[in-house]
């Protein structure tokens, strides 16, 4: 069979990407066409998203896609981050520059809110973790600042839809993005009117809600002319980076709650696949969020502050003048001293401070403990203390389900990272089995395709990423001395 081209939009915090996704019927094969820069825009003391020049890259990526594939490419998807989003007025102008989750205007937004409408009763309409970066929240404060924005605002997407509004006119919103808004009602399957309506926030302005696989029409014309591309399907795959990602994990237990993902990026977003969400008391207790997945599953999962520390500590190591890679962090961690110190990763102080190594040695002297002095220790910390932190979650999530957690399987750039992945299986006592590196975009293009006939389940889906990928398996060991990191762990959440 003569491979179909499936082009993937994946836009992340720090850059994008417009990649060929080649399928010949038993594997897919990627090729990145086009990769631009991204990253919050600071203006006037707030941070937000250049919306422009991202379509402007993606606008580039489609003109190389073209040249490269030309009539072999059958559609196009795009899927990004959570939560932020794009409000658009009626006669489609950008109401303001869309904010980045970052942005300090949440700060303290959520006990402003939990004044007017209880945690309880914020959990049992939208079943989502408590974040002060969700979209709920961010509407709270926009709401407070710039009113005159929800007012006029005709229709509010998601930011991946945002760039399918731009690729084909589509005012939809995809399921998996919608989902990590807090605005989304699981138990009705449609958005929370009665909980939005009590925050005063317009409810007309959000519009249906489709699955992923959801075809939403065709090339504009005017980009079918600029980029010489035909007017190719515009596919909504699952456009939560993470869904996206869920989808690629090379599993043969689809259906089972026996496994685990970890999708390992700037954010460790670790969960299990279950059918419905799960609203228990309980769960509201351990603050897990039921995220959409394909095919009407739910992603229970929870949010840790993931490589974003690892990041921020090499950025401070640049800013001081010196040169590192991040195999040099790794390295200078792996022979660093085991457990000197250890920090609470989603501890608030992490979220966006001025200076990491600063924050991190601040927290340990706080608690007691020596601070970390050398780059390798500064990243042993952080690398040591997510995966704790990733034992942790996994005990709640087996809680939640009432299943034992066999494997757990990592997907996504921080699949490459064979130190980390090391101490996840160290820390959980459990087999890791690390790839696709991109599960994203695997993800994205595989959707794609069954979404035009050319796969049939989803697990058809995640038998062609095994076909596909390269996977590395990791076996624990030294399990005394993470037990024994485990129990003084437990002293700091």
């Amino acid at each position: 069979m003569t491979a179909r081209c499936y082009l993937g939009v994946d836009l992340g915090a720090s850059s994008g990407r417009v990649v060929a996704g080649l399928f010949d019927g038993r594997k897919i094969e990627l090729k990145e066409l086009h990769r631009f820069s991204n990253g919050p825009v600071n203006v006037a003391g707030s941070l937000r998203w250049d919306v422009l020049r991202l379509w402007s890259g993606i606008q580039d990526g489609l003109t190389k896609a073209k040249q490269e594939f030309g009539s072999d490419i059958a559609s196009i998807g795009v899927d990004t981050w959570g939560v932020d989003y794009v409000l658009l007025s009626k006669t489609g102008e950008i109401l303001g520059q869309p904010y980045n989750y970052r942005d300090p205007r949440t700060d303290g937004i959520m006990e402003k809110a939990f004044q007017r409408v209880s945690r309880e009763d914020i959990f049992s309409s939208t079943g989502l973790q408590f974040m002060q970066i969700n979209t709920l929240y961010q509407l709270i404060a926009m709401r407070e600042s710039n009113p005159q924005f929800l007012d006029m605002a005709d229709r509010f997407l998601m930011m991946p839809d945002f760039f399918n509004w731009c690729l084909s006119g589509s005012q939809v919103v995809e399921f998996t993005n919608a989902t990590t808004s807090q605005c989304y009602d699981p138990n009705t399957r449609d958005w929370s009117y009665d909980l939005l309506g009590k925050f005063e926030i317009p409810t007309e302005m959000f519009g249906e809600v489709v699955t992923p696989g959801t075809k939403l029409g065709q090339l504009r014309q005017d980009v079918a002319e600029r980029t010489g591309l035909p007017r190719l399907d515009v596919i909504a795959p699952a456009t939560h980076d993470t869904g996206a990602a869920v989808v690629a994990v090379p599993t043969e237990l689809t259906g089972s709650p026996n496994w685990a993902y970890l999708s390992s990026g700037t954010w460790s977003l670790l969960g299990v696949e279950v059918q419905e969400a799960i609203l228990s008391p309980r769960a509201l207790e351990l603050n897990v969020t039921n995220e959409g997945g394909v095919d009407g599953t739910y992603r229970l999962l929870k949010n840790i502050m993931g490589l974003w520390i690892i990041t921020q500590i090499r950025e401070s190591i640049q800013r001081s003048g010196r040169t590192i890679d991040y195999s040099q962090l790794v390295q200078r961690a792996s022979v660093a001293e085991p457990f000197r110190s250890l920090i609470n990763p989603d501890d608030p102080k992490f979220m966006s401070p001025a200076d990491m190594p600063t924050a991190i040695r601040e927290w340990c002297r706080e608690h007691g403990q020596p601070e970390p002095e050398t780059e390798g220790q500064l990243a042993r910390c952080a690398f040591e203390s997510l995966a704790l932190k990733y034992r942790v979650v996994l005990s709640q999530l087996e809680e939640l389900t009432g299943k034992p957690i066999e494997v757990i399987h990592i997907v996504g750039g921080g699949s490459q990272n064979e130190l980390l992945n090391q101490f996840a299986a160290n820390a959980c006592g459990r087999p890791v089995i690390a790839g696709p590196v991109e599960g994203t975009v695997m993800g994205n293009v595989l959707v794609q395709a069954r979404s035009l006939g050319e796969i049939g389940s989803l697990s058809e889906i995640r038998e062609v990423v095994h076909n596909s990928a390269s996977i590395k398996q990791y076996e624990p060991t030294d399990h005394s001395r993470w037990q024994e990191a485990s129990e003084r762990f437990a002293k700091y959440m």
